[in-house]
């Protein structure tokens, strides 16, 4: 039978804050205060880094607060990967470096003529060349040829989702003498653990792509980070998020959710992303050698997602939820996040750079709203199949 949930209200979790000193980690983890954290063992896949003990994973250093040096400004190279959702990052973190008067060149991945170009952010990388950055295309594996040869201090992968992706790109920035290296990897390698959120130093997936090449990275350069986002919206991105709910919303169908609705999940406006990245090319030492979630501050259940959605619409929403296996249905394909609590915390980047979240979903999903119209997509002809099979299965009538 289906259940129904209404839309009077939602679900926003915010994190504590974090209340651990050096002297609460096990020797094994205790830290410099010089330097922070030497993070390249949470990296390692030994099983004393698999089974993290309970509280490492709660620690964190006092807060405090670092500043770079007006003076100092960077030449940046971001290769940015050509599809999923990770793109988006690039193409913010490359206009936030040029507003802050770093030198930025972005090197996507493929032929610049490609369909894929035709899409965002891709389609708007105008706005990184008007604001004085610099456009190239090419294959990571040949990154020195397709950069002609430039010098870079800082070098992020927002690509490589394994180590023979990474290599390529880690071994020439190492060769030509790069002062920091940054690597997106995902907080997707977290193995599922009975005490959400994910924070940095919980137990990985040892076999994932991402963390192979976190391992390498860690162990080939002195001065390295590596940041695991979750969801994001953002204008831009080319991967749905908001929209999927938005296309149910405006049509008057239900909005079918996998399970009780009550799974938590973090979504991040991708500004807040691109900030986070700012600081730690600006704050080397203080970034150097750690693991930071790249996420915003705020849990959000997927029931809450539906209806802030609806709110920032203005207009009602109809929840339906139900059970993938009884109703036949690959959950992977029919809903755009995690059936499950999939939930991270960005305590190192606020312990140890001084980040603060700036995203406030009701505010911008409005924005997001505003847009999805002004594109025409909630005109646009669409097919709900898998929808209607959902609902079929749980006897509620279908839409015509």
């Amino acid at each position: 039978m289906a259940t129904l949930a209404s839309s009077s209200s939602s679900l926003l979790l915010s994190s504590p804050p974090s209340k651990l000193t050096q002297a609460s980690l096990p020797p094994s983890l205790r830290l410099s205060f010089s330097s922070y954290s030497r993070l390249s063992s949470l990296v390692s896949t030994s099983p004393s880094f698999l089974a993290c003990p309970a509280s490492s994973r709660r620690s964190s250093v006092s807060a405090f607060t670092v500043k770079a040096s007006a003076a100092e400004k960077k030449k940046v190279l971001i290769v940015n990967t050509n599809s999923g959702g990770h793109a988006v990052i690039g193409f913010y973190l490359a206009k936030e470096l040029l507003g802050s008067g770093h030198e930025v060149t972005i090197m996507t991945v493929g032929d610049e003529n490609s369909d894929k170009m035709k899409k965002p952010p891709f389609n708007r990388f105008n706005e990184i060349v008007s604001a004085g950055g610099k456009t190239v295309w090419g294959d990571p594996a040949e990154v020195g040829n397709v950069v002609g040869g430039v010098t870079f201090d800082v070098v992020l992968d927002n690509n490589g989702k394994n180590l023979d992706a990474v290599r390529p790109v880690a071994d020439w920035a190492k060769s030509s003498g790069v002062k920091q290296f940054f690597f997106i990897s995902s907080a997707g390698i977290y193995k599922p653990a009975d005490e959400p959120p994910h924070v940095e130093g919980d137990v990985v997936k040892p076999d994932a792509g991402h963390v192979q090449a976190e391992k390498y990275i860690s162990e080939n350069f002195s001065n390295w980070a590596s940041f695991r986002p979750q969801y994001m919206i953002g204008s831009g991105n080319n991967k749905d998020c908001e929209e999927w709910f938005f296309d149910r919303i405006v049509r008057k169908r239900p909005v079918p959710i996998p399970g009780s609705g009550m799974q938590l999940t973090n979504i991040a406006h991708v500004r807040d992303l691109s900030s986070m990245l700012t600081l730690a090319v600006e704050n080397p030492e203080a970034a150097s050698s750690n693991i930071f979630n790249l996420v915003s501050d705020r849990a959000v259940t997927l029931d809450g997602m539906a209806k802030l959605c609806a709110q920032a619409a203005g207009l009602p929403v109809e929840i339906v939820h139900y059970d993938p296996k009884a109703a036949g249905i690959d959950a992977k394909k029919a809903f755009p996040f995690r059936n499950m609590h999939f939930y991270a915390e960005p305590r190192a980047a606020k312990d140890i750079l001084g980040w603060r979240s700036t995203t406030n979903l009701p505010e911008d999903l409005k924005e997001r709203f505003e847009e999805y119209v002004k594109i025409g997509r909630d005109k646009k002809a669409m097919q709900f199949e898998i929808d209607d099979e959902i609902l079929e299965s749980l006897k509620v009538p279908i839409p015509v």
